[in-house]
C-alpha cells in the first residue's frame, strides 16, 4: 500500500506544484490523470524518492519514503517522462549495467527476458542513443522492470508508442498490477479507462477526483449532453469532429439549449468535469 498524506511542494521560483495531495493506492493499477502542468510529474518524483516535498508524508508498505529512500529504491521501478542514455552503448549492454546497479544476480537471463518482453531482442546490439522515440521508450520500460519491482511508477509511458507497442505495454502493466502497486501517470484518458481499477484526477496540484472509473462515469449519468454548438457559459467537456461534423459535449443538470440530446457518459467526461469544477 502506498500512502501519500497532505503532500505539498513549492519550487524555489515560487511555483506551487503540489497542494495538499492525499492518496491511498493499493496493489493494482492506479491511473493519475491530469493536463500538462497539473503536478503529475512532481508527485511521481516525490514517490520515486527523487524529490523531497516541501511538506507531507509518503509511506510504502510501512516504510517512510522520505526518511528511508534507499529501502524503497530496492523495491522500485521508475520510468520518467524523459530520460537520457549513454551514447554508443547497446541496448543489452546498457540494460546489463542497470541490472548491476539494481543488484540483479542473473543479469544475462534478466536482460534477455526483458528485451524480448518489450520486443527489442533483435535490436539488442544497437545503441540506445540511436533508437527511435518509441524504441527508446520500450527500452525505458525494460529498465523499469529490472528486479521485479513491488512499486512501479511510470510517467507518460505510452508517449511515442505506436498502437501495437502500446497494447504490448498495456499487457505488461496489467500482468505486473496483479502483484505490485503500479502508478500510471498520463493525460491519455483511454490508457487509464482500459487498465486501471482506480483513477485520480490532478489539477493545479490538487486531487480533484478519486475513485473507480465506473463510479466516476456513473456519477455523470443524466448530466452529459451532445449537440453541435454550445451556448455561451456552457461547461464544455469536449468538442471533436465525428464523421465530418462537430460534436460538442456539455455538462449540466439540464439541456444547455435546443438541439442537445442526452449522451452516454464516459471517463473523459468525468475527467473534464473534474477539471472544470463541474463534477
Amino acid at each position: 500500500m502506498l500512502e501519500v498524506e497532505d503532500v505539498s511542494h513549492t519550487y524555489p521560483d515560487g511555483t506551487r506544484a503540489l497542494d495538499g495531495v492525499t492518496l491511498s493506492v493499493a496493489r493494482g493499477l492506479f491511473g493519475l490523470l491530469g493536463p500538462n502542468g497539473a503536478g503529475k510529474s512532481s508527485l511521481m518524483r516525490v514517490v520515486a524518492t527523487l524529490q523531497r516535498p516541501t511538506s507531507g508524508r509518503v509511506q510504502f508498505d510501512g516504510i517512510d519514503v522520505l526518511a528511508e529512500p534507499r529501502a524503497v529504491r530496492r523495491r522500485l521501478g521508475y520510468l520518467p517522462q524523459d530520460f537520457g542514455v549513454y551514447p554508443g552503448v547497446s541496448a543489452a549492454e546498457l540494460l546489463a549495467q542497470m541490472a548491476v546497479l539494481k543488484g540483479v544476480r542473473d543479469r544475462r537471463s534478466a536482460v534477455e527476458r526483458l528485451l524480448r518482453l518489450v520486443n527489442l531482442w533483435d535490436a539488442r546490439d544497437r545503441a540506445v542513443s540511436g533508437f527511435s522515440g518509441g524504441m527508446r521508450q520500450r527500452w525505458g520500460v525494460a529498465q523499469a522492470l529490472l528486479s521485479d519491482p513491488d512499486l512501479l511508477v511510470v510517467d507518460e509511458p505510452t508517449a511515442g508508442l505506436d498502437p501495437e507497442e502500446r497494447n504490448r505495454f498495456h499487457d505488461v502493466l496489467f500482468g505486473l498490477g496483479e502483484r505490485a502497486v503500479v502508478i500510471l501517470s498520463t493525460h491519455i484518458v483511454e490508457d487509464v479507462a482500459n487498465l486501471c481499477r482506480r483513477v485520480g484526477v490532478l489539477g493545479g496540484g490538487r486531487v480533484l477526483a478519486d475513485g473507480a472509473p465506473g463510479d466516476l462515469v456513473a456519477a455523470m449519468r443524466g448530466r452529459v449532453w451532445a449537440g453541435e454548438a454550445a451556448p455561451e457559459g456552457a461547461v464544455v467537456a469536449s468538442s471533436r469532429l465525428v464523421e465530418g461534423r462537430r460534436v460538442v459535449r456539455v455538462i449540466g443538470d439540464v439541456p444547455p439549449g435546443p438541439g442537445f440530446a442526452p449522451a452516454e457518459p464516459d471517463l473523459e467526461d468525468a475527467y473534464f468535469a473534474a477539471l472544470r469544477g463541474a463534477s
